[in-house]
C-alpha cells in the first residue's frame, strides 16, 4: 500500500531566500509525523506546499501515491485533492466565516464533497458534531459565540467533514491555553484511532509534538537536522539544534530571574 505522503527533495525559494532546503519524508496511511523548529525554519511552508497553497521550486509530493507537486487541472481534480487531504490552521477565529454557523460552516463541506441528501448530511452533521464533542447549541452558534477551543472543533469537524485520508495541523493548538490545548490533543488522538486518518503536525512546542506524533523532523533554516522516532529524538537527539530546542522547552517551577532547568 502506498504512503499516505511522501515528500522527496522538496525546496521552496523565494528571491534569493531558501526557505525549504531538499527535504523528504514518508508518512504511512494512519501515521503521524511531526515537524518541528524555530520560526522561520520553514515548517509552514512545507505545510503550505503539500495543501497547494504554495508551489514547490522543486522536489515532488505525493499523497495516497498521487503525484500533487504541480498545480491542479481543473475543478475536479481540485475537489478530489481536498478530499484526500485537509488542513486545520492555527488561529480558528479567522479561519471560519464570522457570519457562518457552525453547523452551516460543516454543512457546506458535506454538500461539495459528498452525495448525500439533507437527511444523509443532517445524521452526518450530527456525527461529526459528536464526535468533536461540541452541544447542539454549540453547533448553531456563531464563532463569536464560542471559545477558542470550540472554534478550533469546529474546524476539525469541517475538515473532517470531506473524510480526508491526510489532515495537516499547523500550529493548531498553539493559540489554544494549556488545559483547552490538552483536551484538543486528546480528541485529534481519538480521531485518529477510529478512523486510521494520518497526520502530519506542524508545531514549534515539543511536548505537543511527543503527545500526538509517531515520528519526528528537525528543521533549521529549511534542512532537515534530524528525523526518526519521536521518542528516541526528543529523549536522546544526537543534534546539537535539537537539544537545544529540547532544552528551551519551559518546566514546571521556572520563573523569570530564575535558572532554566533543562527539559526531561
Amino acid at each position: 500500500m502506498s504512503a499516505a505522503v511522501s515528500v522527496t527533495g522538496l525546496t521552496k525559494v523565494f528571491g534569493s531566500h531558501t526557505a525549504v532546503d531538499a527535504v523528504s519524508f514518508e508518512i504511512g496511511a494512519g501515521g503521524s509525523l511531526g515537524i518541528v523548529g524555530e520560526s522561520g525554519s520553514g515548517k509552514t511552508t512545507v505545510a503550505r506546499m503539500l495543501v497547494g497553497l504554495e508551489r514547490p521550486t522543486g522536489g515532488g509530493i505525493a499523497v495516497l501515491g498521487r503525484d500533487r507537486s504541480t498545480p491542479a487541472r481543473g475543478s475536479a481534480e481540485r475537489l478530489r485533492r481536498a478530499r484526500e487531504l485537509q488542513i486545520v490552521f492555527q488561529d480558528p477565529y479567522t479561519s471560519l466565516d464570522p457570519r457562518q454557523s457552525a453547523d452551516s460552516a460543516v454543512d457546506e463541506v458535506l454538500r461539495r464533497h459528498t452525495r448525500l441528501d439533507r437527511a444523509g448530511r443532517a445524521a452526518r452533521l450530527a456525527d461529526l458534531v459528536d464526535q468533536v464533542g461540541l452541544t447542539d447549541r454549540q453547533a448553531r452558534a456563531l464563532p463569536r459565540d464560542l471559545s477558542g477551543g470550540q472554534r478550533q472543533r469546529v474546524a476539525i469537524a469541517r475538515a473532517l467533514a470531506a473524510e480526508p485520508r491526510v489532515l495537516v495541523l499547523d500550529e493548531a493548538v498553539s493559540a489554544l491555553d494549556v488545559s483547552i490545548q490538552a483536551q484538543i490533543l486528546n480528541l485529534l488522538a481519538d480521531i485518529r484511532a477510529a478512523t486510521g486518518i494520518a497526520y502530519l503536525l506542524i508545531s514549534h512546542d515539543l511536548a505537543v509534538v511527543r503527545q500526538l506524533c509517531d515520528t519526528v523532523l528537525v528543521l533549521r533554516r529549511g534542512r532537515v537536522v534530524e528525523q526518526g522516532d519521536c521518542a528516541r529524538v526528543l529523549d536522546a537527539p544526537t543534534e546539537e539544534y535539537t537539544r537545544a530546542l529540547r532544552a528551551a522547552v519551559p518546566v514546571p517551577g521556572w520563573r523569570p530571574g530564575r535558572p532554566a532547568a533543562t527539559a526531561t
